[in-house]
């Protein structure tokens, strides 16, 4: 978290603001909202390209700036820019006054804040020097190429960004956190009797370049992303049809992400256009089916200390045992649902409006061995990397490409396969599970989200699971 001497050595004493001023600039700007703040955030972002067996590109770049908003009933007034200054801000109050024209708001309690930190607050940036990152990136290079003559492309790339923001509401109320990100990626090429095929393995979180770094750890990336690849020279076209589809743990809980979490995020229930609009207390999933939106775990890439709104992020409960028993929210819809907010408003930058968004979203374990739900499978399919994917919120309807999958054949892993896509309805999906693996797993730290022109960082994860009938879209 991020304290008063910090906040003002990057928001008011450079700008040359008067912290008072502006804290009374923000308490007139809202005097007839229900809600609102000013949102003030200072980010540095770089990011390391290493193709072809060279350094290809190689950028820094630093950004700030302000977002206001005043929020009166489902109206909101918002203005932004990136100039620090009294006047700016004055200026953007004139703006967001304009939605509370002739109404008289009542502010929403403070945030639920806290004063625990979750990952660390020094900039991860300038941990490390620039020649060590590239030289990094060089041997993750020369070590993918050295593991195997079919070898013909590696691509790596190293990102970081260290953002700090602060949120002042009216009367004074403030809150702010400190927030690193780091990721590295790995892609390996093969060729072999004239077929290319690729793998590709990513892994990051709010920590610094350290651990990324090490050998042992860019090594297992490498190996990782050459495993995926090497595997699918030898995939056969996937089959297509209704059939029993085994899910891997840790990344393949994007599909739960995707196909379920969105519909389970408050403005789109409150505004009745998900599909779980209307089914609190009500059966969505197979029994065992237990999910939940978690921003507390420490160092996790969807992790947060507080949302964008100042609240406090939590572990919250969606799918109880297959029944849904809650939604995520952000300050504006949960006051709308006459609920309590659950730290998950969240927004890409200064320059936009938060929005329910998720955080890490996962299933529990359940009580069955991986293998035992494998063998009980006579013939389906069995899912361990997933690339693209989209979803339909209002009908859950969703589509998903497996990047790595395999033939289950009287209880056992065959062939792997390529081009098989999941097709189905998350809603529908979920009650067809009928086994839950022991084994859940968070994904590598890769999830990026978007909603509404958006992206943030997430998390997702998952045990192994059966779907009983699931369709599948293939090439056979």
């Amino acid at each position: 978290m991020t304290d008063i001497t910090t906040a003002n050595n990057l928001f008011f004493t450079p700008m040359g603001m008067d912290r008072g001023k502006v804290e009374k600039q923000v308490t007139q700007a809202l005097e007839n909202a229900d809600d609102g703040e000013l949102y003030l955030e200072y980010r540095q972002s770089e990011g390391f390209s290493f193709d072809d067996g060279r350094l290809q590109s190689a950028s820094f770049d630093t950004t700030q700036g302000f977002g206001l908003r005043a929020v009166i009933g489902e109206a909101t007034g918002f203005a932004h820019a990136s100039e620090l200054s009294e006047q700016a801000i004055r200026n953007a109050a004139s703006t967001v006054q304009a939605v509370q024209s002739g109404k008289s708001g009542v502010m929403s309690l403070p945030a639920a804040g806290s004063n625990r930190s979750l990952y660390r607050d020094d900039n991860p940036l300038s941990e490390i020097p620039f020649d060590a990152k590239v030289k990094a990136l060089a041997e993750i290079d020369a070590y993918a190429r050295s593991k195997d003559s079919r070898v013909v492309q590696v691509s790596a790339s190293l990102a970081g960004s260290w953002q700090a923001i602060e949120i002042i509401r009216a009367g004074g109320e403030r809150a702010g956190d400190i927030r690193p990100l780091v990721r590295l990626n790995v892609t390996v090429i093969v060729e072999q009797n004239g077929r290319r095929e690729a793998g590709s393995f990513g892994t990051g979180g709010r920590t610094g370049y350290g651990f990324y770094l090490e050998e042992a750890t860019w090594k297992r990336a490498v190996d990782e992303a050459y495993r995926q690849a090497v595997i699918n020279l030898d995939s056969v076209d996937a089959p297509a049809g209704e059939m029993d589809v085994v899910v891997g743990p840790g990344w393949p809980g994007i599909i739960l992400h995707e196909a379920v979490g969105h519909g389970l995020e408050g403005d789109f229930n409150r505004k009745k256009t998900s599909v779980f609009s209307g089914l609190m207390g009500e059966r969505v999933a197979a029994p065992g089916v237990t999910v939940v939106d978690d921003g507390t775990i420490p160092d996790r890439r969807g992790s947060l200390s507080i949302d964008d709104e100042g609240t406090a992020t939590s572990c919250t409960p969606l799918i109880e045992d297959g029944i849904l028993v809650g939604y995520m929210q952000d300050r504006q819809n949960a006051r709308l649902m006459g609920v309590e907010p659950t730290g998950n408003g969240r927004r890409e930058s200064y320059a936009h409006l938060p929005m329910p968004r998720m955080t890490n979203t996962y299933m529990l374990a359940g009580d069955r061995d991986p293998e035992e739900i494998v063998k009980s499978v006579k013939k389906g399919l069995y899912t361990v990397n997933f690339g693209g994917g989209q979803v339909d919120i209002t009908s859950g309807k969703f589509v998903f490409t497996c990047t790595e999958a395999y033939l289950i054949e009287d209880g056992k892993l065959t062939a792997p396969v390529k081009g098989a896509t999941l097709i189905g309805t998350g809603s529908e999906a979920l009650k067809k599970v009928r086994a839950i693996g022991n084994d859940m797993a968070l994904d590598s730290g890769i999830g990026t989200c978007g909603k509404a022109g958006q992206s943030v960082p997430v998390g997702v994860g998952q045990p192994t699971m059966l779907i009983e009938g699931l369709t599948v879209g293939g090439t056979a």
